[in-house]
């Protein structure tokens, strides 16, 4: 096993940090990690905000809902942006369809998106652990208030990340590895292979969660991956209704 698959395989979302911040080093080597991503066509359309008032923390705490974010060693919020190439292209019909476009918009969450796995990648190299965290879009007009976000711009996820007191070196205090679909499940080969509720490879895989999640050592459950997915779509749809009207409050999706 090689450096680079040992820290990916043993990934775990960490929500328990240490008081110590991330130094202005470890910062820039994390977005510096970032920065060599791939990126869609090399146009690096994302940008990424660090967050570091504490009154802005607490927003994001309200918003997400999860107020220990404010506890960890650093928060970053990874935007979308297509705002810094409007201000690099000439304001013809084309730039201007093509910078409002799905196409782009899209582009810009790729970007983001691949930035911020690097960036938990990189900090778990270096023994830091990390959230991402989608629920920034609860509210999403909000945060773009609370960041001054422009014209063309969007926040696609959070990212708390710091010195986790839950650590690998002390196994007691470290979250166990949620058990992943078998790659039978969602691994195809030269097309899309449907799946009904009744396979027998998810039936088993439904075990193997609900045993997960009786054994582990913190906040047991009765459930099941099918249960929680079913959990999932079953939340109240206006809890993110706004996302559409907010894109398009941006400049997105107007062509």
């Amino acid at each position: 096993m090689n450096p680079t698959l040992t820290t990916l395989f043993n990934h775990r979302s960490i929500r328990q940090f240490t008081a110590e911040k991330l130094t202005t080093d470890e910062v820039t080597t994390l977005i510096a990690a970032a920065q060599h991503a791939a990126t869609s066509t090399f146009s690096q359309q994302y940008s990424v905000i660090s967050v570091t008032d504490p009154a802005k923390l607490a927003v994001l705490g309200d918003i997400t809902g999860h107020h220990w974010l404010e506890q960890a060693g650093h928060y970053f919020v990874m935007v979308a942006d297509q705002y810094r190439n409007l201000q690099l292209v000439p304001p013809t019909a084309t730039t201007t369809t093509n910078l409002h476009s799905l196409d782009k918009l899209l582009a810009g969450v790729f970007d983001a998106a691949i930035a911020t796995e690097a960036i938990v990648t990189a900090g778990e190299s270096l023994n830091l652990g990390s959230t991402i965290m989608g629920s920034i879009l609860n509210d999403a007009p909000r945060v773009i208030d609370l960041l001054d976000l422009p014209e063309l711009t969007f926040p696609v996820l959070g990212l708390a990340i710091g010195h986790p007191t839950e650590h690998p070196e002390h196994p007691t205090e470290h979250p166990e590895q949620k058990p992943r679909l078998p790659q039978d499940l969602m691994h195809f080969t030269n097309g899309y292979q449907a799946l009904t509720a009744d396979d027998a490879r998810l039936v088993a895989y439904d075990q193997v969660i609900h045993d997960y999640y009786q054994q582990r050592g913190t906040h047991q459950r009765d459930e099941t991956f099918s249960h929680h997915i079913i959990s999932e779509m079953s939340r109240d749809p206006q809890q993110r209704a706004g996302i559409l009207q907010a894109l398009q409050q941006q400049g997105f999706l107007t062509e």
